[in-house]
């Protein structure tokens, strides 16, 4: 719970961060009465700042110093006093121009978001691909390989893509490969593992040797928490002042380059989270240690019950909350719609 702040106060501490944000130096009186034309003294600015920083809402690193905000205070300007705005038109209309014309493609997809994201907040992006919350048979591919090596290529409904390599009883000639895809495509679309189980009766020899990787490759993927997950603009974080050059630097990069601890780190901070519905998460909450420097700012996305993933930023405390949270919540809505209008479409085929 947060303590209650005077009118004034929260204006204060508004100007703070919002000053912090943008030179990344602590803020003095005198700066803020000077910037921002303020009705009242210096004295009076200074008194308010201090009983700021007595509730633990700023700190000030030197005596003769400054302030800049605390973890606290970042939590009280998101919780309280953050105004979102939506995103200008046509920064708008010139994202969804981009992502209409990789219609279909889901990898394309997940690319530009996380470019997208980058770009708009300069910080790290990270998007997780649509997941099946219980893996759904969309389409098959088999490719002729080497004797009886054949290169299996699964889809899963909302796009999910699974490769592997199968050995099968005996070499089978391309075209006996093709056959039998076509035959299980239309067979087990859109049936998830219970269902294609009873479905194996009406198989051949082949089709069943098949259709036994296929269960293996969806039982897999629904103990999966999240799908691939993908990055951009990491050197965004590297470039500011907190991280440049220094181990704070790397904390954060090793959670980066740790996949698993990545999704389980998303994955807990959104359990119980509706689609759209943004999460921000300032220094680790005490959970994260790699955090310690850090705000997320995330939001799941997809059609509930049928596939879901997330997508956000993790950058330093000191960012633009209110334009970072508006972009995460439109490119949630976006991909919303394109993966909803992709499940709903019966011929829809994911180009990968």
């Amino acid at each position: 719970m947060f303590e209650e702040l005077s009118d004034r106060q929260k204006f204060l501490l508004t100007l703070v961060i919002h000053e912090y944000i943008r030179l990344a130096a602590p803020v003095g009186s005198s700066h803020l009465v000077e910037r921002y034309h303020l009705e009242m003294s210096s004295a009076t600015v200074r008194n308010e700042l201090a009983a700021l920083t007595e509730r633990g809402y700023l700190r000030q690193p030197h005596t003769s110093a400054g302030r800049i905000p605390t973890e606290e205070g970042y939590r009280y300007f998101v919780g309280r006093l953050v105004h979102e705005k939506d995103l200008p038109d046509p920064t708008r209309r010139m994202i969804s121009h981009q992502f209409y014309q990789s219609k279909n493609d889901v990898d394309e997809w997940m690319r530009l978001a996380a470019s997208v994201l980058a770009s708009q907040s300069r910080a790290v992006s990270l998007v997780t691909a649509p997941h099946p919350e219980k893996a759904r048979f969309k389409h098959l591919e088999l490719v002729a390989t080497r004797g009886r090596q054949v290169l299996m290529v699964l889809v899963l409904a909302g796009g999910e893509l699974h490769q592997r390599m199968i050995s099968l009883a005996e070499a089978v000639p391309q075209e006996h490969l093709s056959d039998a895809a076509a035959r299980l495509t239309h067979l087990l679309a859109e049936k998830d593992a219970d269902a294609i189980r009873p479905a194996m009766n009406q198989m051949n020899e082949l089709e069943l040797d098949l259709a036994a990787y296929l269960l293996e490759e969806m039982e897999q993927a629904n103990h999966l928490s999240a799908g691939t997950v993908y990055l951009d603009g990491i050197s965004n974080v590297l470039a500011e002042p907190e991280f440049s050059g220094s181990e704070e630097a790397r904390r954060p990069l090793r959670l980066l380059e740790d996949e698993e601890t990545l999704k389980d780190m998303i994955s807990r901070t959104l359990q119980g989270s509706s689609v759209g519905m943004v999460q921000v998460l300032i220094g680790g909450e005490g959970s994260w240690d790699d955090l310690r420097q850090c705000s997320l700012v995330l939001a799941r996305y997809g059609a509930p019950g049928l596939a879901t993933g997330s997508l956000g930023v993790i950058g330093p405390m000191r960012m633009s909350y209110g334009h970072t949270i508006s972009t995460v919540r439109f490119l949630s809505g976006l991909l919303t719609d394109l993966i909803s209008e992709s499940l709903g479409d019966d011929n829809t085929e994911f180009a990968r």
